[in-house]
């Protein structure tokens, strides 16, 4: 009996014993009272209640519903080659890599070396002070696998919580590729709305240019007054003022939508320079309800899984106050060079290496509630995120069914300045008014159109932030494979 090799055994059996059932820390779930678990935040939006909205699922690629292949291809384009993408991706093989070295740990080690050399050993080393022992060729070489065991699933925990990390990381891609899309319907918006504008606004410039005219004229017929000309010369300088400030606003969204899609500012879509009709829906948009919103917006996976990580880095501290074993196997060779590889040169070494350093109890206690303070503070960053999702649909909601109610009562001003302003040609031909009558009713019928044109900018832009804060726009082709979140009935990409 070998006696001597019982002990080992046993911490063997205990080591294996331990590992498959132990595992140090909290086991994650959703918390049963976070925001996303609320019957309230699952609810339709209070702010749909209006005919422009509709109940449907909202779909992936939501810039198609205003069915313009211009806008198409942008958004496209801008998926493909976007630098903030690109970083949202790098960012993505870094998690991943991240994760492949947690998982390492789980592997066994090996190790190999070999050393030659020429030498000899001291007298003394050889008991014999007085003597010069003749120089050799010596050589040592060793070869060696080791294995950590799990023992209380620290391991384990870092894998959790890299994988959680890595989910996070594919959240954030995805919600910045749906902040893309939406930037760059923006600036194409903006583009075109813009040039809309700059075209009413010449309009209102042409009239009053007409107005300054007639009351010249008058002044020369001696039926006018200079101060009547001065305040015709006034306005017209002032409508003249706010050209610039919408051709500049024109240039800027096309160097924006440039940039968006990875090139130079000044190498934008030429043909966007003449656009002067702003995007147009043709149905109502989709929004689906709140528990549909919860599953979609990529900014709530990514806080949920933020959460998922810091709950598992608990169990990674607490990991620290328990000893560490580690199963090695090495064999080694060494001797004079001469007799490499024979019998007697060999030597090999079999069985466990505990090792437990003391802990600074107070340091660890120290790691364990810092990783349980920042599980709290991911938590209230996840309700945060929760809530003011829902916030931001439903003021975005709101805001685009106002201007919606803002635009059909500028159009009603709009219908009424041109019944107006029809009536006072028609009474000038027959004599019945002067022209400058005229000349006012254009002019209020101009400044209608503009804040009309200006309406309608402002109605693409608020259907744009509704479908950013919808979420939508990451589902569809995205490179990475989807990520683990947990959050109830989670969206898992298409």
């Amino acid at each position: 009996m070998r006696i001597p090799h019982l002990p080992k055994l046993s911490v063997l059996a205990v080591a294996v014993a331990l590992a498959g059932c132990t595992t140090v820390g909290p086991d994650y779930k959703v918390p049963t009272d976070a925001a996303v678990n609320r019957p309230e935040a699952a609810a339709p939006f209070s702010g749909a209640q209006n005919a422009a909205f509709a109940q449907n699922a909202v779909p992936g690629k939501w810039w198609r519903l205003y069915d313009d292949p211009q806008l198409d291809a942008l958004i496209t384009k801008a998926l493909e080659a976007n630098t903030d993408l690109r970083v949202a991706a790098a960012n993505m093989e870094r998690a991943a890599a991240a994760t492949r070295q947690a998982q390492a740990a789980t592997q066994p080690s090996f190790n190999v070396n070999a050393k030659p050399y020429f030498g000899h050993p001291s007298g003394f080393e050889e008991l014999a002070p007085g003597v010069d022992p003749p120089s050799e060729w010596f050589y040592s070489m060793g070869a060696g696998v080791s294995y950590t065991v799990d023992l209380v699933g620290q391991i384990r925990r870092a894998i959790e919580a890299a994988d959680a990390d890595q989910a996070s990381v594919q959240a954030a891609y995805d919600a910045m590729r749906a902040n893309i899309a939406a930037q760059t319907a923006l600036a194409y918006a903006t583009a075109c709305t813009a040039g809309m504008q700059v075209k009413s606004a010449q309009h209102s410039v042409d009239v009053q240019s007409e107005s300054v005219k007639a009351n010249e004229k008058l002044q020369n017929l001696g039926r006018g007054t200079s101060l009547d000309v001065t305040r015709a010369r006034g306005q017209l300088e002032q409508l003249r003022a706010a050209l610039p400030p919408l051709e500049a606003k024109r240039r800027v969204a096309l160097y924006r939508l440039a940039t968006l899609t990875g090139e130079t500012p000044n190498q934008f879509p030429r043909q966007l320079a003449q656009c002067a009709a702003a995007p147009a829906l043709k149905q109502p948009i989709p929004v689906g309800d709140g528990a549909a919103l919860l599953r979609r917006r990529p900014d709530i996976r990514e806080a949920e899984r933020a959460l998922a990580g810091a709950t598992a880095r608990i169990g990674v501290a607490t990991g620290d106050l328990y000893p560490k074993i580690t199963l090695g196997l090495s064999a080694d060779s060494g001797y004079f060079l001469d007799q490499f590889a024979s019998r007697g040169s060999f030597g090999y070494s079999l069985g466990p290496l505990i090792s437990w350093t003391i802990p600074n109890t107070g340091a660890v206690q120290a790691r364990i509630a810092e990783a349980q303070a920042s599980t709290k503070a991911a938590y209230a960053r996840f309700d945060a995120t929760v809530l003011n999702a829902l916030r931001e649909t439903e003021s975005a909601l709101t805001i685009y069914a106002r201007e919606l109610d803002r635009d059909e009562a500028l159009k009603a001003a709009r219908d009424q300045s041109t019944e107006a302003a029809d009536q006072a040609r028609k009474l000038y031909q027959y004599g019945k008014t002067d022209y400058l009558t005229v000349l006012d009713a254009e002019r209020t019928l101009a400044n209608n159109e503009s804040a009309l044109a200006a309406s309608q900018a402002e109605m693409v832009e608020d259907q744009i932030k509704v479908f950013l804060a919808l979420g939508g726009g990451w589902e569809q082709d995205a490179p990475a494979k989807p990520g683990n979140a947990v959050v109830p009935g989670s969206a898992q990409r298409q």
